[in-house]
């Protein structure tokens, strides 16, 4: 299966793209090895992006939004429509390529793409809707309004566990709003990206429109990712990656008065309850803590289970993770791929080491698997909720069960966490689900009842509180993230008034 060739991937790629047919990296570049991590075989190498192709991308970003800004907003949207269509065309062949470079299996490769998809569909009828206001104004003869403008640029900074889906949440959404793009992806996840640009270049470049995707990939000393997080021309910088991160990104856009997302990280919780539906809860506690081989910000963390349910509860569990078959992701009976590299599989062993070490007791799991490729055991401990090792998040499948004994210790469990992402509560009890969901309930972002953490859909905005960031992407209005907000108000009478009834007249 030729997936590089199918999708234009040469070796080597130039790392910096300035629109179609514009692509340049800087001489003597450091080079970038995209690796299976399945494998440890080589797929391709990338020459980073220097000084001079930030500058350049940078200048032609700015131009493009100046243009961009001018074209009616449901004419954005039919460029972005294309590029989705241009998707459902290479949908096979760019999952294939997420699952080889960052080790997810097919279907979660392929769902991601679909996700993207998912996106510029959902983009494409947002464009007829950037919806402003009418206001009613106190004084007569004033017609007061809310309009939304675009920003300019907007630079999006992705992590390697979504190397493409959450580049559209940002890039589809800006790209109808008015603005131009610049992506800078994980340095782990070079190829994907560029498969993603040479799409949209080709929708570009039959439609003569302006060059509102750029791309620059980083090598791993992040430069241009410093550089882009203290420049003025930065509009908006969206960012996912870890709360460490994410506070120095968050403190140097800030000192310049930039605006910013921030997508960081999760140690999320499903509770389930004395009286929870164990076929429901199952397969989603299984594939909430197995998926992406826990590495998504939604991985299920914490199963905090009532006590009556515990011994069952963790007995199945056992017993289906002793089904999850790990392997070659692109397998179609393999249910879990490899950690992303070897640093990964560093930080499993030594987290497990450091949970037994702190009284946590292996249920399962817990070893890395010999032979080739970043393997690990999906790992099951009883824990503490205390514990250092389950307060941080540590991206590998590892399950931290606890028990309690009322509905309200649940939920203080569940928020004992300074990150704030995602959570679910299974339960038949109607009043305990709307507890759930209440002020006093989950103070996540997403709170989910008899469904699990990971899989939101695009529709709702995406995003959670305390240090998982705060900001907000995909669906429902955050859009408005992407523009600016003007309130206007227009005279059209004879005799101007004042607000708040104020006076002011000239002598004479």
């Amino acid at each position: 299966m030729n997936v590089l060739g199918r999708l234009g991937i040469e070796s080597p790629e130039d790392g910096a793209c300035s629109g179609p047919g514009n692509w340049h990296a800087a001489a003597g570049a450091a080079v970038l090895e995209s690796r299976n991590p399945a494998n440890g075989e080589l797929l391709a190498t990338v020459r980073c992006a220097g000084s001079e192709d930030y500058a350049r991308v940078m200048a032609v970003a700015r131009e493009a939004a100046l243009a961009w800004r001018t074209v009616p907003a449901p004419k954005r949207g039919e460029i972005v429509r294309q590029i989705g269509d241009a998707l459902r065309q290479h949908k096979d062949a760019l999952g294939s390529l997420v699952s080889l470079e960052v080790g997810k299996i097919k279907a979660e490769g392929d769902g991601e793409v679909q996700e993207m998809i998912d996106m510029a569909d959902f983009a494409v009828g947002q464009s007829r809707m950037l919806y402003g206001l009418t206001l009613p104004s106190e004084r007569p003869d004033h017609a007061m309004r809310e309009l939304w403008h675009p920003l300019g640029v907007v630079a999006v900074m992705t992590a390697f566990n979504f190397p493409v889906a959450v580049w559209s949440w940002n890039a589809f959404l800006s790209a109808i709003c008015g603005n131009a793009t610049v992506w800078k992806p994980s340095p782990k996840s070079p190829l994907t990206a560029i498969a993603v640009q040479k799409i949209c270049n080709g929708v570009l470049e039959r439609n003569g429109a302006p060059p509102v995707f750029q791309l620059l990939v980083d090598g791993p000393e992040n430069v241009l990712a410093r550089r882009m997080v203290e420049d003025p021309a930065v509009d908006l910088l969206s960012f996912t990656g870890s709360s460490r991160v994410g506070r120095a990104v968050a403190s140097g856009v800030a000192g310049r008065f930039g605006k910013y997302l921030l997508e960081l990280s999760g140690n999320n919780a499903i509770i389930v309850d004395h009286d929870a539906d164990p076929g429901l809860a199952l397969p989603s506690i299984v594939f909430g803590a197995v998926g992406t081989a826990g590495q998504r910000c939604t991985t299920t963390r914490r199963l905090i289970v009532h006590r009556s349910r515990e011994q069952e509860l963790v007995s199945s569990l056992a017993a289906a993770y002793a089904q999850v078959k790990v392997g070659d992701p692109l397998e179609p009976s393999t249910l879990m791929g490899p950690l992303v590299d070897a640093d990964a599989v560093r930080a499993f062993e030594a987290t497990v080491a450091a949970a037994i070490a702190e009284g946590a007791e292996l249920v399962c799991g817990g070893k890395r698997i010999e032979g080739a490729g970043h393997f690990v055991q999906p790992t099951i401990l009883r824990a503490r909720n205390d514990m250092a090792c389950v307060q941080q998040e540590t991206f590998a499948p590892i399950l931290y069960v606890m028990p309690f004994d009322t509905l309200e210790e649940g939920i203080a469990m569940n928020n004992a966490s300074r990150f704030g992402l995602s959570s679910a509560l299974f339960t038949r009890d109607l009043r305990s689900a709307e507890r759930w969901l209440s002020a006093a309930g989950s103070d996540c972002g997403i709170a989910n009842v008899n469904i699990g953490t990971s899989g939101a859909e695009i529709g709702g905005a995406f995003g959670g509180e305390k240090e998982t960031g705060g900001g907000r992407e995909a669906g429902s209005d955050a859009w408005k993230a992407y523009m600016r907000r003007q309130t206007s108000t227009v005279f059209h009478g004879e005799r101007p008034v004042l607000a708040q009834g104020l006076e002011f007249r000239l002598p004479g």
